[in-house]
């Protein structure tokens, strides 16, 4: 097979930290805040910004509180979970690698004594007619690793008892959140708008503020996961007045990207970006007989991180360390060739192709990238036969 000639004008691919918004250059941060404090006036300012213009953006209901956390989402999840768990028994929901380490802290490190699972492999949604929403539920909106997501919220009962614990860090901006289903939702900067990493966005519902003012959890909780002061929900977190150091330079561009989102028509615009980079995956999947996506159900498939299972005859037969080593040459193959960086399955996901689809990555881009594809498979394949 002739080696193509088109070539996307970038090659960023990753699934976190994801490409920059188009047109970005070291320049748009040459207004951060460096050398200066944080807990400055100017400082909090521009932190208080990215939160302001976070919940303008998103459509977060006006009594939910949106705050900057550590630790990037992973902190942000880890936060809400050693503070409002352990009340009421809990629901632990997992598909993919993120939302069994949830799975881990709750059994493992939080060690719950009233704890359900609720677990599917790698492609599939658990049963969630099973979820008990009278009890806290802890879930994924879209498995990353396993470009599986929740297709609709009707799940959820709005006259739930419990929390609604909702990691989300690759759905928000690109995918309908339902606020008012939700209590603690969670995020980071590197996802759909392209952000540096280490900072966590957390967004608390008014039940969840509740839960932190009349519950105090049977274990110490370290500095960097508190959310309380003195018996209250610490409301500076909020505020702009962050736990730790956030860098004033990610700062900087965390505003870029929102003022980027803006200036193209909003959420609305954001989400028709990342569908359009899924549509044009999902028509070449349709008409391409080696590869095929690996979430069983159409409606579950994620519109970010696409994952992609190679399924030619040839390949499935092989043993599974052959098939891993397929998997690998493939990307590999690209990767030395200049034509997409960073696309290989997540390390603990079946082995095959992961592309992200964010808003930040244009449709061209993902055109001109699958005819590389089927030469790369072409090309691994002969390799392959010949040893």
């Amino acid at each position: 097979m002739e080696k193509p000639l088109n070539r996307p004008q970038s090659s960023h691919f990753s699934s976190g930290p994801c490409a920059k918004r188009p047109g970005w250059s070291p320049e748009v941060l040459s207004n951060a805040l460096l050398g200066r404090s944080h807990r400055s006036k100017v400082g909090k300012a521009r932190i208080q910004e990215v939160i302001t213009r976070s919940k303008q953006l998103l459509g977060i209901p006006e009594d939910y509180l949106c705050g900057i956390v550590p630790a990037s989402d992973t902190g942000a999840v880890e936060m809400a979970m050693w503070s409002l768990l352990g009340a009421r028994g809990v629901d632990m929901v997992a598909w993919e690698s993120f939302g069994q380490a949830w799975v881990t802290d709750a059994q493992k490190q939080l060690k719950l004594p009233d704890c359900r699972t609720f677990l599917a492999d790698y492609g599939k949604l658990p049963d969630l007619s099973q979820i008990d929403c009278d009890r806290d539920v802890v879930f994924t909106w879209n498995g990353t690793t396993s470009g599986v997501r929740v297709p609709h919220s009707e799940w959820i009962k709005d006259d739930r008892q419990g929390l609604m614990i909702a990691d989300a860090t690759s759905a928000v901006f690109a995918m309908e959140i339902p606020w008012h289903k939700l209590d603690v939702i969670t995020w980071s900067w590197q996802k759909v708008m392209g952000g540096e990493a280490a900072h966590g966005m957390l967004v608390l519902s008014p039940r969840a503020v509740e839960r932190l003012n009349t519950y105090v959890p049977p274990r110490p909780i370290p500095k960097l996961f508190q959310l309380t002061k003195k018996g209250q929900v610490n409301l500076g977190i909020f505020e702009g007045d962050t736990i730790n150091t956030p860098s004033m330079l990610c700062v900087e561009d965390a505003l870029d990207g929102l003022k980027w989102a803006e200036s193209i028509g909003g959420l609305s615009a954001l989400m028709h970006r990342s569908q359009a980079n899924f549509n044009a995956i999902a028509a070449w999947v349709e008409q391409t007989p080696w590869v095929d996506f690996l979430a069983e159900v159409p409606e579950t498939r994620s519109n970010t991180s696409i994952c992609l299972k190679i399924v030619d005859p040839w390949y499935t037969e092989l043993s599974k360390d052959d098939q891993a080593k397929g998997a690998k040459k493939l990307t590999g193959l690209l990767d030395s060739e200049g034509v997409a960086y960073d696309i290989a399955s997540y390390r603990d996901a079946p082995p095959g192709i992961r592309i992200w689809g964010g808003a930040t990555v244009e449709t061209a881009d993902i055109e001109a990238l699958l005819p590389w594809l089927d030469w790369a498979f072409a090309e691994v394949k002969q390799i392959m036969k010949a040893d």
